[in-house]
């Protein structure tokens, strides 16, 4: 197991964090190049242009990157925004809302008390629980993480109701298939960078997903 919960695979491509010297899957790493100015900027997308410099996706990392790392693995002078980590984490929880509003529009998603526990007690194969972390712990503790599945409360009730398309929700669950699998991937890298611990939630515990 790597750092930020990610599971090593030989045939995922992996990467060299340039903080912590550690090499692991891209998964768990942020892509960074620098830009016009000599600007760096966060490629959440890995799509720009130019070398990456790859960073252990979790708040401490990025900060201690931004403090003289980047310039060292550049081997050059450059120039790190101020709030290059906030930008890092709004870019992410972008990324996560749209990923799971589009496992919503392909009918792998559903948000709600009562849809959500259908769900779990009618046996469908769940592969994500995701819970508002500013929603009410006495109702969250109803429901449960099944085995072999993932629990996430990394979203604000605000955030999650942006992917569901309401003013807040509280609770959904994402079926196995479709975009499963990339919103673990992008909500464990937003995890790190909240400093949340995922361990703890609706079931107790956060269970590796098999």
């Amino acid at each position: 197991m790597a750092r930020g919960g990610q599971s090593k695979n030989r045939d995922e491509a992996e990467r060299k964090c340039i903080v912590t010297g550690e090499v692991q899957p891209k998964s768990g790493l942020i892509r960074f190049v620098v830009g016009p100015d000599d600007m760096v900027f966060a490629d959440v997308f890995d799509k720009l242009p130019g070398r990456g410099m790859w960073v252990t996706a979790e708040r401490a990392v990025l900060e201690k990157a931004a403090k003289g790392q980047f310039s060292r693995s550049a081997k050059q002078p450059v120039n790190v925004p101020e709030n290059l980590v906030e930008e890092v984490e709004r870019q992410q929880v972008r990324r996560v809302v749209d990923l799971i509003a589009m496992a919503r529009k392909a009918g792998y998603a559903v948000c709600g008390f009562e849809k959500v526990k259908s769900w779990l007690a009618g046996g469908a194969r769940v592969r994500v629980l995701m819970q508002a972390s500013d929603g009410s712990e006495r109702g969250k503790a109803k429901l449960w993480t099944p085995e072999g599945a993932r629990f996430f409360g990394c979203l604000t009730a605000q955030e999650l109701g942006l992917a569901f398309g309401r003013q807040s929700v509280i609770h959904g669950a994402l079926a196995t298939g479709g975009l499963g699998n990339r919103v673990v991937e992008e909500a464990t890298k937003l995890r790190g960078l909240r400093e949340i611990d995922g361990g703890e939630g609706a079931s107790g515990k956060d269970i590796v997903a098999k």
